[in-house]
């Protein structure tokens, strides 16, 4: 006897039928309440049939309509059933519209669904990224891992046994630089100088990298493992440790020096505007701006400070109206955190 059809009325067709099907839903229905309530008037149908000659079957379709229920009730598990009945989703993207990595992996069939979960999830309580998280779970090697970092950035992935740095490239950056940002520059391609780096490398670095070739920057993504080695290969201890200017800017540092008469080449940093500053620069004028702002607040007020802390000081300066300090503070500290936000961070 043909349960599905005699019991659930499902036309003859393919056996068993899909999750669809079974719980006599539309396809691809994505409303779990329809889906679950679909599933318990169903189950109190087949229930019918528990006692006598049929309870084996009604036993078996129970099991069956239990597990499409919560197969299509579950949100990871149903996608990965509907992509295997042919349904297509819209790719997800991130704020710049990107493709995450794990989403490239899955559809280029290095990882499942399933494992994209377990990812995401280990990722998180070990504080990794989703790229480290799966090459240390070895769900995908290391080159894989990064093609899809370079997919979901919009870069090209290079492999580094491939490549020839030239060395007046090489020469161009100094060796602290490249050990610290973990980064291999190349050679100029198309008017742009390749840096090989395995992941996209911050704005500061790739404004300071501009300075000193000349030329814009296009990175290309490699493996970390082939990043350390190249860097003990290319910047040994003792190699590189000062960095030669580019004959631009070269030149631009040459005119400089002329139009000062032998003065230094570039401002001072109490001459430079906040945004010409380099990151140490930035945050040695953000700690000094926080140093004014509190001294602004802590001067004014040094007599009543005085006179709370210490009942001597207290009768020496009890001349002094308390007053006197709230009105100074109050002009002071507005007037020194004006400066500081508009004018020294600027």
């Amino acid at each position: 006897m043909d349960v599905y059809k005699e019991w659930l009325g499902i036309p003859e067709g393919a056996r068993p039928p899909d999750h669809y099907e079974l719980l006599r839903v539309a396809q691809f229905e994505d409303d779990t309440d329809k889906i679950r309530a679909h599933y318990k008037k169903l189950n109190a149908h087949v229930r019918k049939y528990a006692t006598g000659q049929y309870s084996v079957q009604s036993q078996e379709l129970l099991n069956e309509l239990a597990k499409a229920m919560l197969c299509l009730t579950d949100p990871g598990r149903k996608r990965d059933y509907d992509e295997s009945l042919g349904r297509e989703f819209e790719a997800a993207v991130d704020e710049f519209g990107r493709q995450p990595i794990l989403d490239v992996l899955v559809q280029q069939g290095d990882i499942t669904r399933e494992q994209q979960r377990e990812i995401e999830e280990f990722a998180e309580r070990r504080g990794l990224s989703h790229r480290d998280a799966a090459v240390q779970m070895k769900l995908v090697k290391a080159d894989k891992a990064a093609q899809a970092l370079a997919c979901q950035l919009g870069y090209s992935f290079v492999d580094l046994e491939d490549m020839l740095p030239e060395d007046d490239v090489l020469d161009l950056v100094p060796r602290a630089m490249v050990k610290r940002n973990s980064f291999i520059p190349l050679f100029v391609d198309d008017g742009r100088l390749l840096i090989a780096c395995v992941d996209q490398p911050e704005h500061e670095i790739e404004e300071e990298l501009r300075i000193r070739s000349g030329v814009p920057i296009r990175p290309v993504i490699v493996t970390p493992r082939s990043i350390n080695q190249a860097i003990a290969q290319y910047y040994a201890p003792g190699m590189r440790d000062e960095a030669k200017l580019s004959s631009e800017s070269a030149e631009s540092s040459t005119s400089s020096k002329s139009k000062k008469s032998g003065k230094k080449a570039s401002k001072s940093s109490a001459g430079k505007t906040f945004s010409e500053l380099s990151p140490s620069e930035k945050k040695e004028r953000r700690q000094y701006g926080i140093l004014f702002m509190c001294w602004s607040v802590l001067i004014p007020m040094l007599p009543v400070i005085f006179k709370f802390v210490s009942p001597t000081l207290a009768l020496k300066l009890a001349w002094y109206p308390d007053l006197v300090s709230y009105i100074l503070t109050g002009l002071v500290a507005p007037a020194t955190v004006f400066w500081v936000t508009q004018k020294y961070w600027k």
